[in-house]
């Protein structure tokens, strides 16, 4: 005999336990259970790595990692400032921004919009805002006439107030802050000002609804600055998840008073409700896989009750107690390990293909699952980890195994006299 004699009589038992319908049933549920539970976990925590990717490459593609924004004075010579950043080895590109909050009317329609002023070819290096125009051109602030009254403006802006490339609309702003307000003037007349729309972008999410961008020339007309002079710095930094660090890094070895911004602090939120629903899912999955692992108990019970003769001839003829333990273990763990192969089989093909298999049952369905006017993305995106793989099937099997210990334990406890004399 060339295996040992544990993992004979295990096998022996496993084909033998066959011919028990109800043990076969109570085995084959356990092995199903695992299986289910390995599969989701893989493909549920996939589905969140795809979101996490989706979130770093795609919505902070257009989100800036990190803003530096002057707190009372603005940063009077913007090159200079730059220099200094892209000192840091962890910022790959950064660009000038004045940022503005105001509202665009259009006949007695009105409409919340952030106005960002931006240097359009140093922009593109922290932003990829210029890939998804959808009508104009990012390099229609460019010309002559649109650095004086040009605007992009987003989707959701544009279907709110009925707004087309070519068309002109008002866009009221705050009068720029001049130390204190008299009481005289606490409600100051707003600043009013005719644009050209020369570009409608669309990102998906509530991007479209409120952003809009103007040349750096014509925000610093509006604000009253001085040549030179913005209001931040935008950063685009190598390792987006470090991103607060490195700001607050740059940020120290500024000589004047800044706000210290990142994108943890407006999409953040995001990031968190992935982590929370990975770790969520996770603790009811690996549950779900626990449960299915004390059926592996039932059927080991289920055995040495079956087996209680075999046992004690076994000990009649020398067999050790540990012997007689790994026999039943092998056998309840033969249940762990074929739920595991299948559910990770299963799995990492489930998850592989999930956004073309979810993209066919929305076109089954004729319904989207996921809205790009709510959320950043249309589709449901899935990137395969093999670390998640590993841990899993890890997890399941620790589990099976585990669950064969009391019963196995209980196979030793058997005596060959009480038993071979009721025989």
């Amino acid at each position: 005999m060339f295996k040992p004699l544990s993992l004979y009589l295990a096998l022996r038992y496993v084909r033998s336990r066959h011919g028990n319908g109800f043990s076969s049933f109570i085995s084959a549920s356990s092995t199903i259970g695992i299986a289910l539970g390995v599969m989701v976990l893989i493909v549920v925590l996939s589905a969140m790595n795809g979101f996490e990717r989706a979130l770093a490459q795609r919505l902070l593609s257009v989100v800036p990692h990190g803003e530096i924004i002057s707190v009372n004075e603005p940063l009077a010579d913007w090159q200079k400032s730059m220099v200094q950043v892209l000192k840091n080895p962890n910022v790959i590109a950064a660009a000038p921004v004045i940022k503005m909050t105001g509202m665009m009317q259009k006949g007695t329609q009105l409409k919340g919009v952030e106005i960002r002023g931006v240097d359009l070819q140093l922009e593109k290096q922290v932003s990829s805002i210029a890939d998804y125009m959808i009508a104009g051109s990012w390099q229609g602030l460019a010309q002559e006439k649109s650095q004086e009254n040009g605007i992009v403006i987003g989707s959701g802006i544009a279907k709110k107030l009925g707004l087309v490339v070519g068309e002109q609309v008002q866009i009221l702003l705050p009068q720029p802050s001049q130390g204190q307000t008299s009481l005289k003037k606490q409600f100051p007349v707003p600043i009013r000002q005719q644009v050209n729309i020369v570009g409608i972008f669309k990102f998906g999410g509530v991007i479209d609804d409120s952003l809009a961008y103007i040349s750096l020339k014509q925000a610093a007309d509006i604000m009253q600055y001085h040549a030179n002079q913005v209001q931040g710095i935008r950063i685009k930094v190598a390792d987006v998840f470090q991103a607060p660090s490195i700001i607050r890094e740059i940020a120290y070895n500024f000589d004047s008073y800044v706000y210290i911004l990142d994108w943890t602090r407006t999409q953040g939120h995001l990031f968190n409700d992935i982590q929370l629903v990975r770790m969520i899912m996770y603790i009811v999955l690996v549950i779900v896989i626990a449960v299915a692992s004390f059926n592996i108990v039932s059927t080991l019970i289920m055995a040495v009750n079956d087996k209680k003769g075999d046992i004690a001839i076994l000990k009649t003829m020398g067999a050790s107690s540990p012997m007689i333990m790994t026999t039943f273990m092998i056998q309840g763990l033969v249940n762990g390990v074929l739920g595991c192969i299948i559910g990770a089989l299963s799995g990492v093909y489930l998850a592989t293909n999930l956004t073309s298999i979810v993209s066919h049952i929305e076109t089954f369905f004729d319904k989207k699952f996921l809205s790009a006017d709510v959320y950043f993305i249309d589709f449901l995106p899935s990137y395969l980890n093999q670390s998640d793989v590993t841990i899993t099937v890890v997890t399941a099997l620790v589990m099976s195994l585990l669950a064969t210990i009391y019963p196995a334990w209980q196979a030793t406890k058997i005596e060959p006299a009480q038993v071979l004399g009721q025989m």
